[in-house]
């Protein structure tokens, strides 16, 4: 993988009419920029020439990950604070990321989810209108799009959420059309799929506490943090009856938020884009795939399926490739554990060697044969 990182040093050439780059730096506001996918963007924001300026509670973000530009603890409840800062940074555009995204929490807690996913971000829109900032990128989920009907899923799929995760961020898509056509916000939604992986430079990753993703669990469990990863699911209608998934490496996400940014500044339509690579992983191969890089067992444990996970999201992200000249280019299964491994074994004392067999525990803690979904 030497030499594949150059993003980092060189971000991705802009789509063309993007005029502003060189004449002044953007200043833009990063809700949210001390999460996970949030301050990667924040990273290459600062590397490309924007000055990001970071506002995050800190609920469920990290100070430390917050490291490139300006930063502010805070809430997006708190209007007040909203107009205060972007008047005081001189805001001139909005990537926002904060919000609540775990399915099963959002199905166990769904007032949580449309408290902090939808009224706060009316409260960032209306500070937007109120200040006259009118260019947003917004963090949207293919949850919006239910259970699919055609896979790959482009972006014309019907929209039925099967959680009130995807419902919360369908209803800020549907807000943003109208701010769009009533305030003149231009504005760019995003469909991310499974984002996954860590900084190759190693200086953030992939934290959360608990952790919910297949990914950092099933490393967390080579690694010996964990006693086991669960498999959500052994009979889905899947060639192994474990769900499948499209991963798409942070680094690419970063890639596509600078991108779409560059896109409506330079005078492009307001839209929505998937973000994906068209290409499935099922759990049984993610956790294969741990194993293989970090040459460690994954012990596993079967559990029945979790409300409101379909069977199979993979991404069309066509429209993203010709619009914005975006591509993955780091999105193999391989190369997203091998950072995400990279990551974690610099917290933890790394196996000296692969454990001698698999663990594999049945549903309620018995002998099984098998392992789980994201």
């Amino acid at each position: 993988m030497e030499g594949s990182w150059d993003v980092h040093k060189d971000p991705p050439a802009l789509p063309g009419g993007c005029f502003f780059l060189g004449r002044r730096k953007v200043k833009t506001l990063v809700t949210g920029g001390a999460g996970y996918i949030g301050s990667h963007t924040a990273k290459l924001l600062a590397r490309a020439g924007f000055e990001p300026i970071t506002l995050d509670s800190l609920n469920t973000g990290h100070r430390c990950a917050a490291k490139w530009g300006p930063f502010v603890q805070g809430d997006l409840a708190d209007f007040k604070l909203l107009r205060e800062v972007i008047g005081a940074y001189e805001i001139q555009a909005v990537i926002h990321f904060a919000a609540h995204a775990y399915v099963g929490e959002s199905m166990r807690n769904p007032r949580k989810y449309f408290r902090n996913n939808v009224v706060n971000t009316l409260n960032l829109l209306d500070a937007m209108v109120d200040t006259n900032v009118k260019h947003i990128i917004f963090s949207s989920t293919c949850a919006t799009y239910g259970v699919p009907q055609e896979v790959p899923i482009p972006e014309h799929h019907s929209q039925s959420p099967v959680n009130p995760y995807g419902e919360s961020k369908l209803f800020v898509e549907r807000a943003l059309n109208w701010y769009g056509q009533s305030y003149g916000l231009r504005w760019t939604a995003l469909r991310y799929f499974n984002a996954a992986g860590a900084d190759p430079e190693g200086e953030i990753g992939e934290e959360h506490d608990p952790e919910p993703h297949l990914i950092p669990r099933a490393i967390l469990a080579a690694l010996g943090q964990i006693p086991f990863v669960e498999i959500y699911g052994s009979d889905y209608p899947t060639p192994d009856g474990t769900a499948i998934r499209d991963y798409i490496h942070v680094t690419d996400l970063a890639e596509a938020h600078y991108l779409a940014l560059a896109n409506i500044l330079g005078g492009g339509e307001s839209t929505a884009l998937n973000l994906g690579t068209g290409k499935g992983h099922s759990v049984r191969e993610v956790i294969a795939a741990v194993e293989r890089t970090s040459g460690c067992r994954v012990p596993v444990r079967e559990a029945k399926r979790r409300a409101g996970d379909p069977q199979c999201l993979v991404a069309d992200g066509t429209k993203a490739r010709q619009l914005l000249r975006w591509e993955p280019h780091h999105s193999s299964l391989d190369e997203i554990i091998e950072t995400a491994w990279k990551w974690h074994a610099s917290r933890y004392d790394v196996p000296a060697r692969a454990r001698p067999g698999r663990v594999t525990l049945g549903a309620h803690g018995g002998t099984g044969q098998n392992a789980s979904a994201d």
